[in-house]
């Protein structure tokens, strides 16, 4: 009884299977459609390798939402080397709530050599170059995202050689937690005094025609530390002409959250506009020698989420492929060989034509014979 309920249920599918079947003796093969089936099956191939491969990859994905977060404290790392000795120098940021962050809070001021050695200038090449194709290339910036605490250490390799010449720099590195406002970090002469109406820099100590800010940013960015992001300003050298000189970098923060399949992390991504110019009072240049960044945050917040393909679209994709390929090899093939057969009876019926019945004498035609032309005598 149950095999005869398999019978009548397999007999049931049969009856409703709805694609047409041709039997064997229908179907006549050829040399054109062996070549179109090869094609055709051959196009497949190389779509689908195509296809699994835009599968594998993924898109970094940009929305914008207003930041609400004004609670919260703003980090600032700093990787920066000035060819002045630490003695003479100081670093703190002053915002416009006039919150003073002496840079003793967290910037470690190390001696160091101003010039590079070999391997150091070699870094420093490359990571100029990245910059420069950055400018040019903006959707460089996903492959950075995606390869974030992946790729090589973007940090300044230690010197491999023995330095003989004594420190003449001061390399100034750390972290400060400053106010989510605006404000002005600052490298000038002299230690930070604070007093009631703001903050001075004492640097009576130190020589005039001494002052050169001479500097290079190794590293500056806002937010968590993450290892692998180029930052606009890592690389940055400025050479000083003139003992009086004020370097000026104008900063727009942007709050990043980032989510891709690696990490996530609240980071901030900046732009920056550079001036430089020499403190001449007698010419109207007025100012303090130094290295300013003024820094202003955006009130946007952007999410950037690394997403992929779902399954479902590749499948559907595939068999797009598969589908599209079939029908429109089969209709090429079948108007290619009716465009054939036209001409191939055009030229047959032409042919037809040339041939004409001869007459005999008692008035029959041979339509075997061939047609005699008449010839003038």
């Amino acid at each position: 009884m149950r095999r005869l309920n398999r019978k009548k249920t397999l007999n049931l599918v049969k009856e409703l299977d709805a694609f047409p079947k041709v039997p064997d003796s229908y179907v006549e093969t050829s040399a054109s459609g062996g070549t179109v089936s090869l094609i055709a099956f051959t196009t497949m191939a190389l779509l689908t390798i195509m296809e699994f491969s835009v599968y594998q990859d993924t898109w970094m994905k940009y929305e914008y939402e207003v930041d609400k977060d004004f609670s919260s404290k703003l980090r600032i790392n700093i990787d920066i080397t000035v060819a002045m000795k630490c003695q003479y120098i100081g670093a703190d940021v002053l915002d416009l709530a006039e919150t003073m962050v002496a840079s003793a809070d967290g910037l470690v001021y190390e001696p160091a050599i101003f010039d590079l050695s070999p391997q150091q200038k070699e870094w420093q090449r490359m990571l100029q170059l990245i910059q420069s194709r950055l400018q040019e290339e903006h959707s460089l910036q996903d492959v950075i995202f995606k390869s974030a605490f992946r790729s090589a250490a973007t940090a300044l390799p230690p010197r491999e050689d023995d330095a003989s010449q004594p420190p003449d720099a001061c390399r100034i590195h750390g972290h400060l937690y400053v106010n989510k406002v605006a404000g002005n970090f600052h490298i000038t002469v002299g230690k930070a005094i604070p007093h009631p109406r703001g903050h001075a820099h004492l640097a009576a100590l130190v020589n005039h025609d001494a002052y050169n800010f001479s500097h290079r940013i190794d590293h500056l960015s806002f937010g968590e530390l993450v290892p692998g992001i180029i930052n606009p300003l890592d690389g940055t050298e400025k050479i000083a002409v003139d003992h009086n000189q004020m370097f000026q970098y104008f900063i727009t923060v942007v709050p990043t959250k980032l989510h891709t399949y690696r990490i996530s992390a609240d980071t901030h991504q900046f732009s920056v506009t550079e001036r430089e110019r020499v403190i001449n009072h007698a010419a109207g240049s007025h100012g303090v020698s130094g290295i300013f960044m003024k820094y202003d945050l955006s009130s946007l917040m952007v999410t950037v989420t690394e997403e992929h393909m779902p399954f479902w679209q590749f499948f559907v994709r595939l068999c797009g492929i598969v589908g599209g390929i079939f029908s429109t090899t089969g209709m090429l093939h079948g108007i290619g060989k009716l465009i054939v057969e036209l001409i191939y009876c055009r030229f047959r019926a032409g042919s037809y034509k040339a041939m004409a019945p001869v007459p005999f004498e008692d008035g029959h035609t041979d339509n075997h014979l061939p047609r005699l032309e008449n010839s003038a005598h």
